[in-house]
């Protein structure tokens, strides 16, 4: 077989990786890839903050799942000691007697090549492929390639076209600024933000289309309206305006399911404590939404009180969570009989709007025939505690 190895890194693998070994697999006409993430690298330590070796085990698989006769090796990253190149191959030549390797190369590394461990070994074994840009590389990589057969009589592939041009540091710089999403494939990416990886915070757009996608179409005019007054309600009181945007944009991404949805989302988070009476799944939404948005968006614990408490409210109730309480109510597509009192109190005192909506929330329930929850009549009582303390 012709057989490609592409190690790295990979901190994190981004499109440019996956671009890069597509075109080397065509153009040299693989039969396998195979991407070996390092574990520990030997010539230089991983930058701080880089996520632990299985992490990027994992992204590298998500980032190469959609490529044909590709697979992830955990070889280097389930060393307990640092592996140089010559021991992959090495490795990778028993594995696969008889076959054609090529060694994926970028053109920083290449130029390196006869300063390896056992350069002459390696390239007894392999046929370095490097990837060439457009500007400069061509003349540079030539003259190197000439010096490599005339030294150890190696032959050098070129895989050429153009390449996305982005690094894993550059990303590691834009993903804590809610950038670089478009740089990361999808899979990857949302490994990435669930695990909070890099000290990651989602795009606003990606988080935005995450959320909508798990709305029934005519939820998604209401959150949009969350989204725009949780920004400007926070601002207001100085609550945390991300972590505002954030709970308005997730905090009904569960309100599509059905109660066994919701009990379904319960038993797969093991959060018995959560569960309800029967008498109140109507609940159940703001649950399972802040459990999901912990589980599979990686927010706080501020941000998924805030979805927890939102329908409500609770006694001792934060700032971002009276934030988001009052934003579920006022928001502008609602159309609710005394809601124009509401949002002008909503910028004037945060603690008497909440109290007028527990109050104005408590009466529609009773002309609904619903019983309050128990937790609301807290809430309103503690609020009017603090007032009249005040």
């Amino acid at each position: 077989m012709k057989i490609g190895v592409f190690g790295g890194s990979f901190n994190p693998p981004h499109i440019g990786h996956t671009q890069s070994a597509s075109r080397a697999a065509q153009q040299l006409g693989l039969d396998l890839l195979i991407v070996v993430p390092a574990g520990i690298p030997p010539h230089k330590p991983l930058p701080e903050g880089t996520p632990c070796a299985e992490d990027r085990l994992e992204m590298a698989r998500l980032a190469f799942a959609g490529m044909a006769d590709t697979i992830v090796s955990p070889a280097e990253v389930h060393s307990s000691q640092a592996c140089y190149t010559i021991d992959t191959i090495n490795a990778l030549s028993r594995e696969y007697p008889g076959s054609e390797l090529y060694l994926l190369i970028g053109t920083d590394m290449y130029f390196t090549l006869d300063t390896w461990k056992d350069a002459a070994d390696l390239l007894r074994i392999v046929t370095p492929a490097v990837f060439a840009r457009d500007e400069g590389d061509p003349e540079l990589v030539s003259a190197f390639a000439k010096q490599l057969e005339a030294t150890y009589g190696a032959s050098t592939a070129v895989i050429t076209g153009g390449i996305t041009d982005i690094s894993s540091s550059r990303l590691r710089g834009m993903l804590p600024e809610r950038e670089g999403a478009g740089y990361i494939i999808d899979a990857t990416y949302s490994y990435i933000v669930k695990r909070r990886l890099y000290a990651a915070k989602p795009d606003w757009d990606w988080l935005r289309a995450k959320a909508n996608g798990m709305l029934a179409p005519s939820r998604v005019a209401h959150v949009a309206g969350c989204e725009s007054e949780a920004l400007r309600l926070a601002k207001r009181w100085g609550a945390n305006a991300d972590d505002a945007r954030e709970a308005a944009l997730l905090h009904d991404i569960t309100k599509i399911l059905d109660a066994d949805g919701h009990m379904a989302l319960l038993d797969r988070y093991g959060s018995d404590e959560l569960r309800p009476p029967p008498d109140e799944e109507k609940l159940l939404h703001s649950k399972t939404g802040a459990l999901v948005a912990r589980e599979e968006f990686g927010v706080s614990d501020e941000v998924a009180g805030a979805i927890l408490w939102h329908t409500t409210g609770r006694a001792n109730m934060t700032l971002l969570e009276k934030v988001i309480y009052l934003t579920d109510y006022i928001e502008p597509t609602r159309e609710i009989e005394g809601l124009e009192e509401l949002k002008l109190l909503a910028y004037k005192d945060i603690d008497a709007a909440m109290c007028l909506g527990l109050e104005m929330s408590i009466r529609d329930m009773r002309e609904r025939g619903i019983t309050p929850n128990n937790v609301t009549f807290d809430a309103l009582e503690d609020i009017r505690n603090g007032i009249t303390e005040k």
